[in-house]
């Protein structure tokens, strides 16, 4: 090793105790400024994590207690209406009204009506028609007024639907509302059993993705601090006492003995019945203060590196004022060694290791600028080579995208491609509430076309039919293959349903009307869907319009059927 870098080394030479006095300083100055820091970030995240926590119970419970109250006045409503109050409760008429109501509401595990003695005389597909559902206790308050009921366990229904949760029983929450004639008397009772996966669905969906990473957990529980949800919590687990009541947020101590930020609102719903429940999130302490612990690693990490740092710069100023030491020193080494003629400082200058440390610089740069040279010209040589493989490169999977999402025989997008606009549509439609319409087209008989006249005519009239459905579809509309002689038309912002039939027609006469080579004339059948707002997603518009397309079928084909 050189001496002049064995000095930086030397607690006793001036260098190595200016290195140490600087990194030692710095080191403990960022320390000491680290823990001050890490302190207030620990309360004011504490702080801001159980504030979000409060924030986003609150927004579940608002939004709890406002679904509630939807469902309570929802059967108090339909209690009322005159199909009910006057006329007659075995009309076949009044079970297809409370199926379709079950429809348009798919988190109804049942709905129905009994008469004043607690018969089930209609019922959502036709369940528990004829049960005496006396004793039940939404029939006993119904018979009083409008009832809400707390969750409980599925008794008459257990049977009825497939278990959601291996390891949760089926559970359900109560509506129920009394039916009067104009004398103010109880004619039956219209009650509804909800899935109980409603309300957790509700609730869960406040929080995030990124909240859900903090290992944020959703909990809700009844007047007495029992849980009802999660279910793998009940009945082991209870909500700890509050120490602070009124405060937003705490840091409670729970069963399992870990400390949770814990926020807890009451469910405020304007219901018939006040159900006393209460949203609870929690987040484990040590989850909440992470990125504090993080801040802590990179401030002791950025004080290691600044120390590093200010030895350099201590070192630096060292040198500039031991380097004609130094450098006499070097001179007796190389004296030692042989191996180069000594440079000594001259004593008639003032600078004489400034000039003879700029002879070296200038002579180690003029090697350096040869190499820098020949590295220009090798790089070049490269970045060209480069750019001449991104281009190949880009231009292979710009063909390989395009075979990724284009039907090989027709040319018109794949069904890869439609899935993906399917579903940019319908997210469109429920940010914007801009509705489209989707036509399913099959090509009738097409097994004959194939079997009469071969597989290649075949492929031609799939060909001519994409051309047909491309010249009469509008350039917004979009046109895919769906599979097989299936076609699929998504048409973009229609105003009514309406607009949606009128161009179905319009292919369809202009197949009808057209000639195919080798084969002659063609029909299609064609089901028609528009998206509307009750639709849960895409898959509804297009299993709808796949029925259409079936009725068209069995009506005898070449006809469109809207649904």
């Amino acid at each position: 090793m050189p001496l002049a870098w064995a000095s930086v080394f030397n607690p006793r030479s001036f260098r190595g105790r200016l290195t140490l006095w600087f990194g030692g300083l710095s080191l403990a100055t960022l320390f000491s400024v680290g823990l001050y820091v890490g302190d207030i970030a620990t309360d004011e995240l504490a702080d801001f994590g159980g504030q979000s926590l409060h924030i986003s119970a609150r927004s579940a419970a608002d939004l709890l207690a406002s679904q509630l109250a939807e469902r309570d006045r929802e059967i108090r409503l339909l209690s009322q209406l005159e199909v009910y109050t006057r006329g007659d409760l075995r009309d076949p008429g009044i079970g297809q009204m409370l199926a379709a109501r079950r429809q348009t509401f798919d988190q109804y595990a049942w709905i129905g009506l009994t008469d004043a003695r607690g018969r089930v005389l209609q019922a959502s597909d036709g369940m528990l028609v004829g049960q005496d559902v006396s004793q039940r206790p939404w029939f006993q308050a119904a018979l009083q007024g409008p009832y809400t009921g707390d969750v409980h366990e599925a008794l008459l229904l257990a049977k009825q639907f497939p278990q959601r949760t291996p390891d949760e029983p089926l559970r359900f929450i109560d509506f129920a509302a009394p039916i009067r004639d104009a004398q103010d008397r109880v004619r039956g009772v219209l009650g509804a059993h909800v899935h109980w996966s409603w309300v957790t669905a509700t609730v869960e969906s406040v929080v995030t993705q990124s909240a859900a990473r903090r290992k944020v957990e959703v909990l809700i529980t009844n007047s007495a601090g029992d849980i009802l949800y999660p279910f793998r919590l009940a009945g082991s687990v209870r909500m700890p006492a509050r120490s602070r009541p009124g405060a937003t947020y705490e840091a409670l101590t729970w069963s399992d003995g870990q400390t949770y930020l814990t926020s807890q609102v009451e469910v405020q719903a304007r219901t018939s019945v006040d159900l006393g429940w209460r949203v609870v999130l929690r987040q484990p302490l040590d989850a909440a203060l992470e990125p504090v612990r993080v801040l802590r690693q990179q401030l002791l990490l950025f004080g290691l590196v600044a120390a590093a740092v200010f030895a350099l710069i201590a070192y630096r100023l060292a040198t500039r004022v031991s380097q004609p030491i130094e450098q006499l020193a070097q001179a007796m080494h190389h004296i030692e060694r042989g191996d180069q003629p000594a440079v000594y400082p001259q004593e008639s200058e003032q600078v004489t290791e400034i000039r003879q440390l700029s002879d070296s610089i200038q002579s180690m740069t003029g090697a350096l600028l040869r190499h820098e040279r020949e590295l220009e010209v090798l790089n070049a040589s490269l970045e060209q080579q480069v750019r001449e493989r991104t281009e190949a490169l880009s231009i292979a999977n710009q063909e390989l995208e395009r075979l990724a999402t284009v039907d090989a025989l027709t040319g018109l997008n794949n069904r890869r491609r439609f899935d993906a606009r399917l579903n940019e549509s319908f997210q469109l439609m429920r940010r914007t509430e801009r509705a489209f319409c989707l036509m399913l087209i099959d090509v009738d008989h097409f097994k004959a076309v194939n079997d009469q006249y071969g597989h290649q005519s075949g492929d031609e009239v799939l060909r001519r039919l994409g051309h047909l459905l491309t010249q009469c579809t509008r350039v917004t509309d979009f046109v895919a293959r769906y599979g097989g002689e299936e076609f699929v038309v998504l048409v973009p912002d229609v105003q009514n349903e309406d607009e949606g039939l009128h161009i179905a027609e319009k292919i369809r006469a202009a197949v009808a009307g057209a000639a195919f080579p080798s084969v002659g004339h063609l029909t299609v059948s064609m089901g028609v869907s528009c998206a509307r707002k009750g639709d849960t997603d895409s898959a509804t518009v297009v299993e709808r319009a796949d029925q259409a397309l079936y009725t068209a079928k069995e009506l005898g084909r070449n006809r469109v059927v809207q649904l």
